[in-house]
Formats: structure tokens, sequence, C-alpha cells
């Protein structure tokens, strides 16, 4: 978002001499825009469709339009968008427990029209002022989060067919998820450690799974060109094994992989 644009605005309100004012409001400064006016609270869901506004002021009654701001707050909810608007609430209600509620359902600002300081000037200038920071739904932080991972697991796929780890191996899956959890859990100093999660994972003993993995790194050593393996493992091996320790192997590719990200 580029803050030297107008912001873009949807107004749900439903009494004439309000939305008058904001209509000379946005004809008199050039940081706003409104996208739309409604006092329908129906029409603005379709608006925050169809114009994805940065900005919602929202009249919490609309007793002279139709259905209510507590409605829209829900129903905009449902819409699982990636962004949410930025909502200030006018209204003629003072009560806590509404006051709670809004808050709960995403409402930055609660203006109570009847107060001495009340102006529409004021609402517009609250708005601007908490424009830019944006906030992230649920929903995108678990798909981000997922698609991270995609991202990670792919490398580590990657990396490991680069030295010959096939597929058909048993070692090699857990060697993947151990890469995989080092760096995921790289801020946590590893309270559970790397073997001791895979042996909760896939129920095996910790040797039968330090094994497999050490398994799946001799026949890579044994199979693979000393070509491709200088060129796409690069960190020292003990002289006297001449193959890394599966340890040695994870930490190595964890590295490699957070350095690429």
């Amino acid at each position: 978002m580029e803050e030297n644009k107008p912001m873009k605005l949807l107004l749900i309100e439903d009494d004439i001499k309000e939305c008058d004012i904001y209509k000379k409001i946005n004809k008199a400064r050039k940081d706003i825009e409104f996208v739309a006016m409604t006092g329908s609270d129906v029409e603005g869901l379709k608006y925050v469709k169809k114009y994805m506004p940065e900005g919602i002021i929202l009249d919490l009654e609309l007793n002279k339009g139709t259905g209510t701001g507590f409605n829209f707050l829900k129903e905009l909810k449902q819409l699982k968008l990636t962004i949410m608007p930025k909502i200030v609430v006018t209204t003629n209600i003072c009560s806590d427990s509404v006051y709670e509620f809004l808050h709960e359902n995403g409402v930055e600002f609660i203006f109570y029209k009847k107060q001495n300081n009340y102006s529409q000037e004021n609402v517009i200038n609250t708005i601007l002022l908490v424009r830019g920071y944006n906030i992230v739904t649920q929903d995108k932080i678990e798909e981000d989060n997922i698609n991270t991972k995609d991202i990670i697991s792919e490398k580590i796929n990657k990396e490991l067919d680069l030295i010959g780890i096939s597929t058909h191996l048993q070692g090699r899956k857990y060697l993947h998820d151990s890469i995989l959890y080092i760096i995921e859990n790289e801020n946590f100093n590893h309270k559970v450690t790397v073997v001791q999660y895979l042996v909760n994972k896939y129920k095996k003993s910790n040797s039968t799974i330090s094994r497999a993995m050490q398994n799946a790194i001799l026949h890579a050593w044994r199979i693979s060109s000393l070509e491709d393996l200088t060129t796409y493992y690069t960190a020292k091996i003990n002289y006297e094994t001449g193959v890394p320790t599966p340890t040695e192997f994870m930490y190595y590719y964890a590295d490699k992989i957070k350095k690429q990200l």
C-alpha cells in the first residue's frame, strides 16, 4: 500500500446529513476517496468484495437503512479477507458490552456521536492514523506457514536428490524431516531433540532411526560421483570415516537452506 495515494474508504451510514458532510470532506481532501456510500449492511458487504476498501466507517444502528452494524461485522468475518480493512464505528450507543463486542470483532475505534468532540473530520483523521498497520487474519497466517513449509520441503528434497539419496531409502524421510524440524524450530533451542522428535513421530526406536539415516548417507556416498558430492556437500568430513554423520549432515543442510531462504 502506498500511503501517498488516497485511502479508499467505504461509508455505511443511513443518516443523510452525516453522508452529506462526508461527501463535502471527500471533495475537499486529497488523502481519502470514498469508493461507495450506503445505508445497507448487505450492500456494504457487496462493496467490500467489489472495491476492497482500506477503511470502513460504520454506523452501528442503521435505523433508517437496512440491517445493523452488528450483522455487518459478523458477515465480514465470513469473507475471510487476507487483509482486514480498518474499521471505525460511529454510534449513539454507550455500553461496555457493546464496545467489548466491537473490539472483539476487529473494530479499531468507536466514536460516540453524542460526545462534545465528535466530528466527521476526527473520524477520518483517526482512520488515516492507523493506515498501514495491517491486521493479518489467522487464515492468512496459517496459509503462509503452510506455503513456507512446502517451499522448505521442496528445497530439502531437491538437495537430497542432487547427492543421490534415493526416495526408496527409509532413512531419506527421516533426514528430510529432521532438516525441516531444525529449520522450523531454530528459535526454540530444540527442547525436543531431533531424534526424539522423529521417535515420537514414527514410533520407531532411536537406534532404528539413526541407523536408517546413516545408511541413507552411506548409500549416497557409495553411488554418487565425487564431483557431485564435493559440489553439493561442501562441509568438512571426518577423514577417518569419509562420510558425514547424520547430525553433521542434517545441520549442514538446515544451515544451507536457511541461507537460500
